[in-house]
């Protein structure tokens, strides 16, 4: 049996045995790794909505001259709630766009603005071959990448986009394939 031990890392960015249920999991089906992007990968977010916050403010004082201060206070709160909401909808879909292993097949959730889910889910027997793609600068800094699993046949392609340690979690999804009899 494939010895891994638990580990949480990078908020929850890549677990070993995160002890995680989800939808349509078999009764005897073990998650062994869970995936999702590097948390580095909000950064933008976070500056995005320190510009616009920035932008609000020195707009209120322009705005001051032709709006009263109620006027003024509604529409500072108006885009600060508009700001939040989108701070809020990158968060949710970082948490919710995951990669799930398990002992029989390997799962990706794709959520966007939280009206749409795409789940693809590939047997570990189709599974032909694993490839790591890091590339960049701030790819190579915070040890961040792309993990690419290619499957036999009709069946779709998963990837795992700007993951932590790529090399160490392909390396973990290999081991459980070889656990499993494909000798990739």
């Amino acid at each position: 049996m494939l010895q891994l031990q638990e580990n949480h890392s990078l908020l929850h960015a890549l677990c070993v045995k995160p002890g995680i249920k989800f939808e349509n999991q078999k009764a005897d089906e073990i998650v062994l790794l869970s995936l999702r992007a590097h948390p580095i990968t909000l950064i933008p977010t976070v500056i995005n909505s320190m510009l616009i916050i920035t932008l609000i403010f020195f707009s209120g004082f322009l705005l001051n001259q032709f709006l009263s201060w109620v006027q003024l206070i509604y529409l500072i709160t108006f885009f600060l709630f508009v700001n939040f909401i989108y701070i809020w909808l990158q968060i949710v879909n970082w948490y919710f766009n995951i990669g799930i292993v398990t002992d029989k097949q390997i799962i990706d959730v794709d959520f966007s603005a939280l009206s749409f889910r795409n789940i693809s889910r590939t047997e570990l027997e189709h599974v032909e071959d694993i490839t790591v793609k890091v590339s960049g600068f701030a790819s190579s800094i915070f040890d961040l990448g792309n993990i690419f699993v290619q499957t036999a046949g009709s069946e779709i392609n998963t990837e795992f986009m700007n993951v932590p340690h790529p090399a160490r979690a392909a390396h973990i999804i290999q081991d459980i394939l070889k656990q499993n009899g494909n000798t990739q």
